[in-house]
């Protein structure tokens, strides 16, 4: 039986911070939270390079809300979510590149030594805006996942068999961008964003403005999918989760609600992927294969799935330990990395958040039992 005293402990916020209870207090540590990302460069990071490695961890936080999202709330693990952020990566890609284009020219400097095109093709005209880039970095991923989301949960395809289907989708997505050369730069990539949103990507103070904008992305994605996940969608997307048969009794269609949260995520992937580029500085098949797909739930397990805090937390810590320990030690991150996973999912399988809560629980224990100890002494 469910009473209306555990119904805070099932909301995000408070899987992380139990001890929040009213909605001023949680939007309070929202604030706070935002205020220690927002000021992070100039409580912490050295140099200009410290603040573009965290701008980059900032889209990848934004890209594990997206993947908990799908797996965390929708029980749906999704092994090609670079699939959908390299949509957008390329997206922003193609702009930047049309952008940076030199005076009197018509084509990015790679058509010109990997293709005969006399004229840009119409693939790439769109992004001549940065408006519509914005616009199909976002609705590509969404439609994608859309259709195959449907063409998949109507066949009631779940489980391992999905994961491996977006994992494969990842493989091929990647093949298309190496085997089209003249379009996509192939293997290696579009690169070579010197002026970024009018502004020279070298002077000082660009990194800092692309940090803000990130940190901004990041507030917004975080602030929707709370309150997507409080929803009504987001309890049954929970639901559905946890016993999409019982659903599927109830009238609902457990295959629509699905595709929605998949589609979803992969719209805050398409966003991710298009604030990354311009902070990468190149946008190449490789970043967005099968093993940087497999890692972004890496993440959010090590975070905390079916939280979104633990997803951001997790994604950042994880990225902030991989600069760390590859800048000290470069041959030894991969076996940390491989050490850390196992570690998560043997011993702490609700991640860093569920760490928190371990210890609240037991603090809170402690509390009662010692308040009620001089009550059982004068008894």
């Amino acid at each position: 039986m469910v009473t209306a005293a555990a119904e805070p402990a099932s909301r995000p916020v408070s899987r992380l911070l139990p001890v929040v209870g009213s909605a001023w207090a949680r939007r309070a540590a929202f604030v706070a939270f935002a205020a220690v990302i927002w000021f992070l460069p100039d409580l912490l990071l050295d140099g200009s390079s410290d603040i573009r490695l965290w701008a980059e961890f900032l889209c990848y936080a934004t890209l594990a809300i997206g993947a908990d999202i799908a797996w965390g709330y929708g029980g749906m693990l999704v092994l090609g979510q670079g699939v959908f952020f390299g949509i957008g990566a390329y997206c922003m890609a193609m702009y930047l590149s049309l952008a940076n284009m030199p005076d009197g020219s018509e084509l990015p400097s790679f058509m010109s030594l990997y293709s005969d095109f006399d004229t840009l093709p119409w693939l790439w005209r769109p992004f001549d805006n940065l408006a519509v880039t914005l616009f199909l970095a976002v609705v590509i991923p969404v439609a994608i996942a859309s259709g195959l989301g449907l063409l998949v949960f109507t066949r009631r395809v779940r489980g391992p068999y999905f994961a491996l289907l977006t994992q494969a989708t990842a493989l091929v997505f990647t093949l298309i961008l190496i085997g089209n050369l003249p379009l996509t730069a192939g293997f290696n990539g579009l690169t070579d964003f010197t002026i970024v949103f009018g502004r020279n990507k070298y002077e000082d103070g660009t990194n800092l403005w692309l940090y803000r904008v990130a940190a901004g992305v990041l507030f917004a994605v975080l602030a929707g999918a709370l309150i997507l996940v409080r929803s009504r969608f987001g309890r049954l997307l929970v639901a559905v989760r946890d016993g999409e048969e019982r659903v599927r009794f109830l009238g609902y269609n457990p295959a629509v609600i699905k595709t929605i949260g998949f589609a979803t995520s992969a719209g805050i992937a398409g966003i991710a992927g298009a604030m990354a580029a311009p902070i990468i500085g190149i946008v190449a098949p490789n970043q967005f294969g099968i093993v940087p797909s497999i890692l972004v739930v890496c993440w959010v397990a090590v975070g905390g799935r079916g939280t979104l805090w633990g997803a951001v937390l997790g994604a950042l810590a994880v990225n902030w330990l991989r600069d760390t320990v590859s800048s000290a030690r470069p041959d030894d991150w991969q076996y940390v990395q491989g050490g850390l996973f196992i570690v998560v999912l043997a011993f702490a399988p609700g991640g860093l958040v569920g760490i928190v809560r371990s210890v609240r629980t037991r603090i809170v224990a402690w509390r009662s039992t010692s308040a009620s100890a001089p009550a059982g002494v004068e008894s």
